[in-house]
């Protein structure tokens, strides 16, 4: 069966969130494409002495005939181990990723194994360790989002009809810095535009956006290959920042939204609990105060 090859434009996506310093797992996530594409594009794109960004006078034509070349088949061998041990005190200091561990091994053994495969073998040997994951937080890369379990009721002043506001909760991964806001929904419109207006408090787009399984978000939920929303990809793309969700049931991936929904719980909604507010711009103001 041929190799599938992506549309050019995605191509750029995946060698501009590649340079920006993303796995190849999350680049996989984040433009809803297979991890072994992405990391076959990018070493065609290294064989080929590209990177980001591309040239200006590089046609569509020009980039397909340099990375689709044809390849030198070569006879399968004998696959050598790598030494776990060494590459697990390798991923402790900073900067190092088990993708580039991986290179440096092919580099050495270059009919060693595909990067799945070694992914795979390493997470085997890695679950016999049993350790605790600890994360280390990046100034501006993480941007953490969810919605708090509470809500708040505002009432109609015409016809007295309580409704129920959804509370929208975003935490900055290396300062707990928190944006707080009312939304009348979760629904997709909501959802975007609670983004949009926390980055303008923030004054800035983080690297990476971690969400929640939220269906506005996330079409299917899966530990290796989530489906993110088009449209919610449609932002990410338009803020020049990548959707990297949470795996499902791993509460810790994001523990600090999960504080910042506490805090907001605790230092917001329990002090406004005996105001009433009449509109969802009344119960705002009153947040951001």
């Amino acid at each position: 069966m041929p190799r599938e090859r992506l549309p050019m434009r995605k191509i750029g996506d995946v060698l501009r969130l590649h340079a920006g310093g993303l796995s190849k797992r999350r680049i996989a996530v984040s433009l809803n494409i297979g991890r072994t594409a992405v990391g076959d594009y990018i070493s065609r794109a290294r064989r080929a002495g590209l990177g980001w960004p591309l040239p200006e006078d590089l046609s569509e034509e020009d980039l397909e005939r340099l990375l689709f070349a044809p390849p030198t088949m070569v006879s399968p061998d004998r696959r050598p181990p790598p030494d776990w041990p060494l590459l697990h005190r390798e991923l402790k200091r900073p900067g190092v990723t088990l993708s580039l561990l991986w290179e440096e091994y092919r580099a050495v053994h270059p009919m060693g194994y595909g990067y799945s495969r070694f992914c795979d073998l390493y997470r085997d040997w890695r679950g016999r360790l049993n350790p605790t994951m600890r994360q280390a937080h990046v100034a501006g890369e993480k941007m953490f989002v969810d919605y708090a379990g509470a809500t708040m009721e505002v009432i109609d002043g015409l016809t007295g009809e309580i409704r129920t506001a959804q509370i929208f909760v975003a935490t900055l991964g290396a300062s707990s810095y928190t944006y707080a806001e009312a939304t009348w929904t979760q629904a997709l419109p909501n959802w975007i535009g609670s983004h949009g207006r926390a980055f303008a408090y923030f004054g800035g787009v983080p690297a990476q956006v971690v969400p929640d399984n939220l269906k506005s978000g996330v079409v299917k939920a899966c530990l290796y290959d989530p489906e993110i929303n088009r449209t919610y990809a449609g932002m990410a793309a338009h803020y020049d920042t990548a959707i990297v969700p949470a795996r499902p049931r791993k509460p810790r991936d994001k523990a600090k939204v999960e504080v910042g929904v506490q805090i907001v719980e605790r230092w917001i909604l329990a002090r406004l609990r005996n105001r009433r507010f009449f509109s969802l711009a009344e119960l705002n103001q009153a947040y951001h105060e």
